[in-house]
């Protein structure tokens, strides 16, 4: 049986009207900063407008994601909305410091966004991060160390931990990389 999603739970629109509700903007402070109407905009939030690629770089920049993240693979017929193929993940995020991350949702239409991430063997992220979010995270292979405030944990496979818009960083110094699946609520990608 084949489920039908409403078109705006799909699209690119959709994504971008999540990522700047999720940075607090108004359609109005977006459009003044991109040099565009609050109309067009709109559109492009409705699927009505394309961007050009250059739009989408000022998206990106705008938003603080690749460019990458903003292309979709094509999902199987019936798969749309619900299936993510390892093969068809968009990669999000800047690849700094050693991390690589890859979206496990299939949009970023929800309260919370999954996340899967690689830290390579020798990442550091040096510099302390705090979001407005809370997020949960499972080390699935490999080991971490991580700072919430400043208490370090040590972590292994199968430990999960949790940050609640607190500050944090990490590093992973062992020779294999660390693999961890987060889930952030609410999505920052």
């Amino acid at each position: 049986m084949l489920h039908n999603l409403p078109a705006e739970v799909r699209t690119l629109g959709a994504d971008l009207r999540a990522l700047r509700k999720a940075r607090g903007l108004t359609l109005a402070s977006m459009a003044d900063d991109l040099g565009k109407s609050v109309g067009w905009l709109s559109q492009v939030e409705r699927d009505i407008s394309e961007p050009s690629i250059d739009d989408l770089r000022a998206f990106a920049r705008m938003l603080d994601v690749s460019v990458s993240s903003l292309f979709r693979v094509a999902a199987a017929v019936g798969e749309e909305g619900f299936i993510v193929r390892k093969t068809a993940r968009r990669p999000i995020g800047s690849r700094e410091a050693g991390l690589v991350e890859e979206l496990l949702s299939p949009d970023l239409t929800d309260d919370f966004e999954v996340v899967h991430s690689t830290f390579e063997a020798g990442a550091t992220l040096t510099q302390a991060v705090c979001r407005p979010t809370q997020e949960v995270g499972y080390i699935v292979s490999g080991q971490l160390d991580l700072w919430i405030d400043d208490t370090r944990f040590q972590l292994n496979p199968g430990d999960s931990f949790r940050i609640r818009g607190q500050h944090y960083r990490w590093a992973n110094p062992h020779d294999v990389p660390c693999m961890a699946i987060w889930v952030i609520a609410p999505p920052v990608y």
